[in-house]
Parts: C-alpha cells; sequence; structure tokens
C-alpha cells in the first residue's frame, strides 16, 4: 500500500492532513475495501462494535466484510463466541469474549466514577451487599432490569430503583443473553454475570500498553486525548510516553500530535473511498476527540435532531449525508448535490448492503429523499 507523503514542520514531526488521517482510519477501519475476515476476527481487530440496539453491530459488518451473513454474527452470539456488555464510553459493545473479561476490569475505574453520579440516590446502600445479592440473583437465572430493580427495591427501599440498577451495571459485569441481539429475533434484554455466561473466572486487568497498541491498529493514527475519547479512560499519556520508542510520532494540521505504529497502512490521501452505509453510533464517528478525520466541521451536527440520531452516509470516505429504512424504502438524504457517478455508486451500495442483510427476503426501493425531520432546528 503506499504511504503518504509527509513534510516535516518547525515544531518537529511530518504532517498528516485530513485526508491523510482519513485514508488511514477508514483502511484500519476496513472500510476501504471490504475484508475477508471473519466475523468473529473482524470484532476482535475492532476491539469491539457499537452496540445500543440489535441491528447496528450487522450493518457495521455489512459495511466492512466481504461475504458476511446476519446468521454468522447470530451464531457467534448463540455460541457465547461473541457477547454483548458496557464496556467503552459506558456504553453497549458488542465483543469476543476474550477482550469482555479483559477491557470490562481495564475500564472498571469509569464505572465507578459513573456510580459516584448517582450517590444521592444510593444513600444507605452496601454496594459490596448488594454486589453479592445481585449475582445471586442473576446467576440463578436472567434476569431483567425490572426484575433487578423490583428485588433491591424489596432490600433497599428508601434508595432510587434506578440507581439500584445503575449500580448494579456498573459493579458487576453483566452481559445480555440470548437471543438478545440475535439478528431477527426480537427478545428483552435479560442479564447474567460474564463469568457465568462464559464458564470463566474474572481475569486481571490488561496492560493498558495492549490496548493502546490495539486501538492505534484500529483507529490511528490518534491523539493521547483520541484513546481517552474512544475509551473514556484518563490520564493515558504517561502509557503513550512509555510506548514512544515503539510508535511513530506525527502532527495534525494544528499541530497535535499523533502517535502510530510502525507497520499500519498509512495510504495515499487520493485512495478512492467507496460509499459505505454505516449504523448509528458506529464507531468510527465517536473515538476521536477530533472527528474531522470523518466528519467535515459544517456537518458535525447533521446526524442527530432532539432525541432521534440518523445513520451516517459515507461519500468519498467522509460524513455526506444520512439513511433509514422507512417502509420498504431505503431513503437516502445527502447534505449536498451529488455528481451522477456518485449517485450511481451510492444506490449500488445501498442495494448491496440491503442483499447482504436481508437476501432478498424483503423487497425494498432504494431512493434518495428526506431523512431528517424539516424544521426550525
Amino acid at each position: 500500500m503506499t504511504q503518504t507523503k509527509r513534510t516535516a514542520t518547525p515544531a518537529g514531526g511530518p504532517v498528516l492532513g485530513t485526508r491523510a488521517l482519513n485514508r488511514a482510519t477508514l483502511a484500519r477501519q476496513l472500510l476501504l475495501t471490504r475484508s475477508p475476515m471473519s466475523a468473529k476476527e473482524a470484532v476482535e481487530h475492532l476491539v469491539g462494535l457499537q452496540a445500543q440496539e440489535v441491528k447496528p453491530p450487522y450493518h457495521a459488518l455489512a459495511a466492512r466484510l466481504e461475504g458476511f451473513r446476519p446468521e454468522e454474527l447470530s451464531g457467534l452470539l448463540e455460541r457465547r463466541e461473541a457477547v454483548r456488555i458496557v464496556t467503552l464510553r459506558s456504553t453497549i459493545h458488542l465483543h469476543t469474549p476474550d477482550d469482555c473479561m479483559a477491557l470490562r476490569p481495564l475500564v472498571q475505574p469509569v464505572r465507578e466514577r459513573e456510580i459516584g453520579i448517582f450517590r444521592k440516590g444510593l444513600a444507605g446502600v452496601d454496594l459490596e451487599r448488594l454486589a453479592v445479592l445481585a449475582r445471586a440473583f442473576v446467576e440463578e437465572e436472567p434476569r431483567t432490569m425490572k426484575q433487578l430493580r423490583e428485588m433491591l427495591g424489596d432490600e433497599w427501599p428508601d434508595a432510587d430503583p434506578q440507581a439500584l440498577a445503575i449500580a448494579v451495571r456498573c459493579t458487576l459485569p453483566l452481559v445480555q443473553v440470548t437471543p438478545r441481539g440475535m439478528w431477527g429475533r426480537g427478545a428483552q434484554v435479560a442479564l447474567t454475570t460474564a463469568e457465568h455466561w462464559l464458564d470463566r473466572p474474572t481475569e486481571p486487568a490488561p496492560s493498558p500498553d495492549t490496548v493502546v497498541l490495539r486501538y492505534l491498529a484500529a483507529f490511528g493514527p490518534a491523539s493521547v486525548k483520541d484513546l481517552q475519547t474512544w475509551s473514556g479512560l484518563t490520564r493515558m499519556r504517561a502509557v503513550f510516553e512509555r510506548l514512544r520508542p515503539r510508535l511513530l510520532t506525527f502532527r495534525d494540521e494544528n499541530g497535535v500530535e499523533l502517535f502510530d505504529l510502525p507497520d499500519a497502512p498509512r495510504p495515499d490521501p487520493d485512495t478512492p473511498a467507496p460509499p459505505r452505509f454505516l449504523p448509528e453510533f458506529d464507531n468510527l464517528m465517536l473515538s476521536h476527540a477530533d472527528r474531522t478525520r470523518v466528519i467535515p466541521p459544517a456537518d458535525r451536527r447533521s446526524t442527530w435532531q432532539a432525541n432521534t440520531f440518523y445513520c451516517p452516509l459515507l461519500v468519498d470516505g467522509f460524513l455526506s449525508g444520512v439513511w433509514r429504512i422507512i417502509g420498504q424504502d431505503l431513503v437516502i438524504e445527502p447534505f449536498r448535490e451529488l455528481s451522477r457517478a456518485r449517485r450511481t455508486e451510492v444506490l449500488e451500495e445501498g442495494a448491496r448492503m440491503l442483499d447482504t442483510l436481508y437476501q432478498g427476503a424483503v423487497s425494498y426501493d432504494v431512493r434518495f429523499g428526506t431523512v431528517r425531520e424539516q424544521g426550525p432546528q
């Protein structure tokens, strides 16, 4: 793969422009060309998939993998070779079992800070006893959050029920059991512990050095703040300094220092980037403090209105529109006029995405139209 041309700056370190960062990140995110990786290999390489809802992990892999079919990921969940658990940024991610067991203790300090926000509602609650009671309850059989709140409310009737539920989620590594998360299988969220579901003991947190290197492999080149944004962890500068002899350093156009793996791909900025339909909250869009490598400044507020979040469309590697399935239509709303050739590419990619996920079971029309609600912003 062609390496980016670099020029030195007075501040020291070669400069990587926005397009160079865009192409490097897309390459590592498997979005320049579809990868032959298996679903499990991709989930591991990407250090998990954002999974607040059921469908996003499937859309994420449909955009990234050659030959992907939804049943492949559903099979991983059913065989407990993938799990859904709160990890990075206090949100639900889909991980391999190894990453589930490793990342959850690593980000435990973030969970503890979250508990602190709800201390007022937890007055008089013994958190150690709460963890013991909740563990026994969910390991007896998977429980819903409603059942957890009721059980804990019997023990601490004066505590805030929502605060009790959050304290359990932050204290115990709770996974969502199947059929939740499986393609085409509606199911409410039921929870048990990762140790019980995976039949594995708790493991020590991994070295943060390892996690930084994996982050750079999937999201780099990146700054210290980028890593902290992705993970929710703080005070990571010392880890980068420890790793500095093993890494390359660059600067972005604002002079921010970026770190990278020496052998990671950094394609030519003019490398073609095909259109891609991503799910809402895709980690590509959320895993950097400075998101201009993917999101043009003029469009940074274009994927949500009030409490509605829209799925992003990439054109030439950058956020360029939103999309949504409405009834039996895939409706695409570009932010700006597209050339005829680009429109054709977008329509073809949309049809491919639908064929990958639905395999002809439902007949969809792919068209341009309005996705976002119109009116005062």
